[in-house]
C-alpha cells in the first residue's frame, strides 16, 4: 500500500511539482510592524469574494433572469426555498462587506507605498479586480427587478449617456436598447454570473500569484522596526490568523443575514412615475452627491454633468498608474504630495457619501472633520519617524 501511495505521489510530482509549491510556502515570511495588521484585509476581501460566489451559485438555481419572473423567482427564494431569505441575505451582506473591505485594502496599500518597483503591476491587477467588484454592484443591483433597482439603474445609464461622443453608444451597450427592459435584465445577469466572474477570477489568480512570488511590502515608515523584529511564517502562523479572522468575518455576516435580512421591496413597474429618493448603493454615492450639485446646462456643447463623469474616469485611470506617476518615492522613499492628494479623495469620498446619506450633514463640517483627523495622523506619524 505504502509503495503504490508513493507511486501515485512520484507521478504527480513529475506532472504537478507540489513540492516546489511547498517549499515556497514553507520559506515564505510576513513581515512584522505596528502596522502588520493591515496585512489581514486582502484576505478578508478575498474571503468575501469566495462567499460571493458560493451563495451566488446556489441562487442560480432557483433565479429566473427575465422581466415576468425575476422578482417572483427572488420572493419563491426567499419564502418557499429553505434558508434562501439566509442565503440571499449573505450574498447581499457579503457584497457589500467585500467592497468595503477592498475599499480599505487600496486606501492601505496606497498610503503605504506599496506600490513601489517590483510591486507595480501587483498594484495594477488589485486596481482592476477592485473596479471589477464596483460593476459586479452595479450589475447585481437590478437583478431582484424591483422599484429601487430598476430606476436606480435607469438613473446609472442616463448618467453613462450623458458622456460626449460615446455616451449614447455606451447607454445602449448597457440596456440593449433604448430603455431599461427585461433585455437590460439578462443583459446585466450575463455579466454578473459569467463574464465579470470570469475576468475577476483570472485578473485574481494574477494577483495572489504576484503577492506571493514577491512578498509583502513594508511601509517606508516601518522599515527599521520590521528589520529589527523576527518576521512571522507564512504558514502556519500568519495563515491561522488570517483563518481565524475569517471566521471571526463569518460570525458577523452570519449576525447580519440573521438580524437584519435584506429587503426584497416591490416589483419593477416600468409604466410608473418615477421612484422618489433614488440613491445608489453607498460605494456609488460619492459620485451620485456630486453630480446632484451639477447645474443643468451645457458648454461648447458639452453638458455639465458630463465632465465630473469624465474626470471620475480620469481618477480611476491615474489611480492604476500612481506606481509610474509617484517619482518621488523611487527617487529618495517619500512622496508627501501624492499622499495629500490620498488622504484629500479619502476625505471627499466620504464626506460626499455622508452628506447623501443624511442632508443636514453640511458638506464643509464632513470634510473638514475628516480633513483634520487625518492631517493629524500624519503629523503623528512623522513625529514617529523624527523619533
Amino acid at each position: 500500500m505504502a509503495r503504490a501511495t508513493e507511486r501515485v505521489l512520484a507521478w504527480l510530482e513529475e506532472r504537478v511539482p507540489v513540492s516546489t509549491v511547498i517549499e515556497l510556502v514553507k520559506h515564505k515570511t510576513v513581515p512584522m510592524h505596528r502596522l502588520s495588521v493591515y496585512y489581514y484585509l486582502g484576505g478578508m476581501t478575498l474571503f468575501f469574494f469566495i462567499v460571493q460566489v458560493t451563495t451566488g451559485i446556489l441562487l442560480m438555481l432557483y433565479y429566473r433572469p427575465s422581466a415576468e419572473e425575476a422578482f417572483e423567482s427572488v420572493e419563491f427564494i426567499m419564502t418557499v426555498v429553505p434558508f434562501g431569505w439566509l442565503i440571499r441575505s449573505i450574498h447581499s451582506w457579503s457584497a457589500n462587506l467585500m467592497i468595503f473591505f477592498a475599499f480599505l485594502h487600496l486606501a492601505t496599500v496606497f498610503f503605504g507605498k506599496a506600490y513601489r518597483k517590483p510591486r507595480e503591476l501587483t498594484w495594477v491587477t488589485g486596481c482592476l479586480v477592485f473596479f471589477l467588484a464596483m460593476g459586479f454592484g452595479f450589475s447585481g443591483y437590478l437583478l431582484p427587478w424591483n422599484k429601487l433597482a430598476f430606476f436606480a439603474t435607469k438613473v446609472g445609464t442616463d448618467i453613462a449617456g450623458s458622456v460626449p461622443l460615446v455616451g449614447e453608444w455606451v447607454m445602449r451597450f448597457l440596456r440593449g436598447g433604448e430603455r431599461v427592459t427585461g433585455g437590460t435584465l439578462s443583459r446585466f445577469y450575463g455579466w454578473h454570473v459569467a463574464i465579470l466572474p470570469a475576468l475577476a477570477t483570472g485578473l485574481l489568480g494574477l494577483h495572489l500569484l504576484l503577492v506571493q512570488l514577491q512578498g509583502m511590502s513594508v511601509p517606508p515608515s516601518c522599515e527599521k522596526e520590521a528589520a529589527e523584529r523576527r518576521p512571522l511564517k507564512f504558514f502556519p502562523d500568519f495563515f491561522l490568523r488570517d483563518l481565524f479572522g475569517w471566521l471571526v468575518a463569518l460570525a458577523v455576516l452570519a449576525a447580519l443575514a440573521a438580524f437584519l435580512p435584506w429587503e426584497l421591496g416591490e416589483k419593477a413597474d416600468p409604466f410608473a412615475p418615477a421612484y422618489k429618493n433614488i440613491r445608489p448603493e453607498w460605494y456609488f454615492m460619492f459620485m451620485f452627491q456630486t453630480l446632484k450639485l451639477v447645474p443643468g446646462g451645457e458648454i461648447a456643447g458639452i453638458e455639465y454633468e458630463a465632465i465630473p463623469i469624465m474626470l471620475f474616469n480620469l481618477a480611476g485611470l491615474l489611480l492604476v498608474l500612481v506606481p509610474f506617476l509617484d517619482r518621488g518615492i523611487v527617487r529618495n522613499g517619500r512622496s508627501p504630495g501624492f499622499t495629500a492628494i490620498g488622504v484629500v479623495a479619502v476625505a471627499y469620498i466620504v464626506g460626499m457619501t455622508a452628506w447623501g446619506y443624511h442632508s443636514w450633514v453640511p458638506v464643509w463640517v464632513a470634510l473638514g472633520s475628516i480633513l483634520f483627523i487625518a492631517l493629524l495622523a500624519l503629523a503623528t506619524g512623522r513625529k514617529r519617524r523624527a523619533r
